[in-house]
């Protein structure tokens, strides 16, 4: 039996620490990415950008920090070695942090960050001439607001402009040892979720779920979830969640959604299942998210834009007679999302994202089917482009009788 019939102590002694051998990205392949993206904007024409603290700022240079509402990044020029902007006070930290070390450029409480910023790109040789186009500079597109307003009016005589262009070019597209991180990341959300439910009974909550969830991703040694959202019934039927706690009774879709960190990078898969007997109309449902799921993955092909995998998808339910287009009962969101050090990153699986699909790049495949009133379906695995086309890090679901496909 998967679906219950343990208990949670027995669910949690089925899972061990699956960590051992994950390898952590080191100095030598941030080093890389630096490269990488200086040639690159040595291309495009771009001088420097500006990295926030937060995942691009730990992409490029493995320096961890969170940002805040002071000014800290690093400023990475399209020539020469990269620099840091910090308060002074927190300077001896931001070096502890370091793994890519750089010149550490301070303003005390009183000072302008922002003037110290332009001042540090004159002093880095990336300043406005005469006769001269205007040095391009990108500001980090997950830096918030106040950043790039501080530095526009001080900025006379350059072109700030979205460092997406460069960030993205470079994230998207993902080593082999991102990779096997996010593999091996996925390897223990999927075996949370076969513990998960194999302890469900009825009369539990959504809220003991919950917790079992984070007791089981620190099992196999996780910091614990990342994020968990566990529903039942006809709260099943919208995408992030309700505000209430449910109780499971025979006959309820089941549907988690979860994910954990490992050195990093983020899992994120989502099963539905039901508990107890299964009526034809959850039978048919979940058969038509399955196809509509292997749709997406079928045109996921290299050089095809993003949008069309997420018309594959709806092409699909609407033969099933879902939707059309956003209309429910349906799928009202995209098919897809890009993932890494962040759970939601570019490209995405949408109308309206061109961007052709390209060796290494890695996405969620989950066209939800919702009907409010009665339930939703939501079969989540994620997918990497290889030189011969998509992959799966996780099979995805089995059936609806045997989800898991641990059946003899």
């Amino acid at each position: 039996m998967t679906i219950g019939g343990k208990t949670m102590e027995e669910a949690l002694a089925s899972l061990s620490d699956m960590t051992a051998g994950a390898v952590p990205i080191g100095k030598d392949e941030h080093l890389q990415r630096l490269a990488r993206a200086q040639a690159y904007m040595r291309d495009q024409g771009i001088a420097a950008i500006y990295v926030n603290a937060g995942s691009n700022m730990t992409y490029f240079t493995g320096t961890k920090w969170y940002p805040s509402e002071r000014m800290v990044g690093a400023i990475l020029p399209a020539s020469g070695a990269v620099e840091y902007i910090a308060p002074a006070f927190e300077e001896s930290t931001l070096k502890d942090f370091m793994l890519v070390e750089g010149n550490v450029n301070t303003w005390h409480e009183h000072e302008s960050p922002y003037q110290l910023f332009i001042d540090t790109l004159k002093r880095m040789g990336i300043a406005p001439a005469a006769g001269a186009a205007a040095p391009r500079i990108g500001i980090c597109e997950s830096a918030a607001f106040f950043i790039y307003d501080g530095i526009r009016p001080l900025a006379d005589g350059y072109t700030l402009e979205n460092a997406r262009q460069v960030t993205a070019h470079c994230r998207t597209r993902k080593s082999s040892n991102e990779i096997a991180l996010m593999q091996r990341a996925k390897d223990m959300t999927l075996a949370v979720h076969v513990a998960t439910a194999s302890m469900l009974r009825e009369g539990i909550t959504t809220t003991e779920v919950e917790e079992f969830i984070n007791r089981a991703h620190r099992k196999v040694g996780a910091s614990g979830s990342y994020f968990v959202i566990v529903l039942f019934g006809e709260a099943t039927a919208y995408p992030h969640g309700v505000s209430y706690v449910q109780t499971l009774q025979r006959g309820d879709t089941v549907l988690i959604d979860t994910g954990c960190k490992l050195h990093n990078y983020i899992s994120d898969i989502t099963r539905t299942y039901v508990y107890g007997e299964i009526s034809e109309r959850q039978r048919s449902v979940w058969n038509s998210e399955k196809a509509a799921q292997l749709a997406a993955f079928n045109a996921a092909q290299l050089g095809v834009p993003c949008e069309q995998v997420d018309m594959a998808a709806r092409r699909s339910l609407e033969a099933d007679g879902f939707g059309p287009g956003y209309k429910l009962p349906g799928l009202p969101h995209r098919t897809g999302h890009g993932i890494g050090l962040d759970i939601h990153e570019w490209p995405y699986l949408v109308g309206g994202d061109k961007t052709p699909l390209d060796v290494g790049m890695c996405f969620s495949n989950e066209p939800m089917i919702c009907i409010p009133g009665e339930f939703g379906v939501r079969h989540e695995d994620h997918f990497y482009m290889t030189e011969n086309g998509p992959k799966w890090f996780t099979e995805p679901a089995h059936s609806i009788d045997d989800p898991f496909g641990l059946r003899k």
